[in-house]
């Protein structure tokens, strides 16, 4: 048995083990890749420990941090509360700002988790508070990322681009940039059907009622006054609020126009508010979300041992060399869906791209239409809790069930998986677009 099959059998026993026995996949990853890493590979250990995903480590510690000082502090009620005068009250329609921001930030030259980080924890305090399906919130946070992700001006538009003009394959930025928008677009249609966002529309703020109308109606209901005092107190802004609000927008120029890592970011502005006040932080730390950051970050360092040992290579070049184009295009989109359920998105697509070029220039295929395909493939399964996005959205959500959240990401995910590749190859490869 080869040890690209080995090391495939153990991902999949990881799964299986941590599923059934409800131990924490990440620290079942890491015994993994020591053990395939030491045994089958030969690996040493600075080899195995190459594949710690350092970045996404702090990313997830950082922003989980300063989001959780914004919770205490009430900085996030604030903002809630903003964000529903800012639509009159309608909560039907956050969801849709959320995706509407997102995608704008990515489609302006956000790095896509630096959007979701940005946006994330806002949205789904929002979800929390209002009774709203954390699982909807979150999806339309990362389907708007994904959907201005390949814009002209965009990281992943650049790059995927800049992979197509590098491979002397025919091109369209418009095409790719609009493939990427519906395709999110209809999923988060869908998703807001499913969820249960069609029940919101009727719904309004609470709080806001209660500091309306319905609070002179029952002057002598407690209840109502309470809610009027609570109200009063989200929507007052103190010098601790202020200061974080500065600081989140610090984090957006920082990252934006300055192209700073969100993570260190993140800590550093955490690290401030804390010196400042430290009654609002002392909780903080112990607020990040650990267990996600050990499984995230066990199942990517066992990936980055798949990937040193060769094999998602071995997986790609078996694919590519099948003499039916159709056939190796649609396996190729599920490839660079399974692997960017766990991997860097823009790593597949560089890797994805090339393998497509012998098929591609056969002429049997449409390029255009088959970069779409393989970009729209590889990025919108991001809502997977092993990706960057997806664990984002799972370290950010509040007052959850981390492990029931957890599976509805996975099985969300796995969804996307088996579902979009085909969908997208069936409107975007057959037709022979490009």
């Amino acid at each position: 048995m080869s040890a690209e099959l080995i090391s495939i059998i153990v991902l999949v026993a990881v799964f299986v083990i941590a599923t059934t026995r409800s131990i924490n996949m990440g620290a079942l990853a890491f015994a993994a890749a020591f053990g395939v890493g030491e045994l089958v590979a030969d690996f040493d250990t600075d080899t195995i420990f190459a594949g710690f995903p350092g970045d996404l480590f702090v990313v997830l510690v950082g922003v989980t941090y300063l989001f959780a000082i914004a919770r205490a502090n009430g900085t996030t009620d604030w903002l809630v509360h903003a964000s529903i005068r800012v639509v009159r009250g309608r909560i039907a329609l956050i969801p849709w700002v959320m995706f509407v921001l997102t995608g704008a930030l990515t489609a302006i030259g956000a790095v896509s988790p630096a959007a979701v980080a940005i946006v994330a924890p806002i949205a789904l305090s929002f979800a929390t508070r209002y009774g709203i399906s954390p699982l909807l919130m979150g999806a339309m946070v990362v389907h708007g990322a994904q959907g201005g992700g390949f814009s002209p001006i965009s990281i992943y538009g650049t790059i995927v681009n800049g992979i197509v003009e590098r491979e002397n394959l025919p091109g369209n930025e418009i095409a790719l940039f609009l493939a990427s928008l519906v395709v999110n677009l209809v999923i988060a249609g869908i998703l807001f059907v499913v969820l249960g966002g069609l029940k919101l529309r009727g719904a309004d703020d609470g709080t806001e009622a209660a500091g309306g109308k319905g609070a002179d109606e029952g002057p002598d209901d407690e209840e109502k006054k309470g809610e009027v005092k609570k109200a009063e107190e989200d929507t007052r802004l103190t010098p601790a609020r202020i200061a974080t609000l500065t600081a989140l927008v610090a984090l957006v120029v920082a990252v934006l126009a300055f192209d700073l890592d969100s993570g260190l970011t993140s800590i550093t502005l955490a690290v401030v508010l804390s010196a400042c006040w430290p009654e609002d932080s002392r909780n903080a730390v112990g607020q990040i979300a650990w267990p996600t950051v050990l499984l995230i970050c066990g199942v990517l360092t066992y990936v980055a041992v798949l990937d040193e040992m060769g094999t998602i290579k071995w997986a790609g070049d078996g694919v590519s060399d099948i003499g039916i184009p159709l056939l190796a295009s649609v396996l190729l989109c599920y490839i660079g869906a399974v692997i960017s359920a766990f991997a860097s998105s823009v790593g597949i697509m560089g890797a994805l791209i090339p393998l497509a070029v012998p098929f591609l220039a056969q002429g049997e295929i449409g390029a255009i239409g088959m970069v779409a395909a393989l970009a729209v493939s590889a990025t919108v399964v991001d809502v997977s809790p092993f990706s960057t996005n997806g664990a984002l959205v799972l370290a950010a959500a509040p007052g959850v069930d981390r492990e029931r959240f957890f599976r509805q990401l996975m099985m969300y995910g796995g969804i996307v998986v088996a579902v979009v590749p085909a969908v997208v190859w069936l409107a975007l490869v057959v037709p022979g677009w490009g």
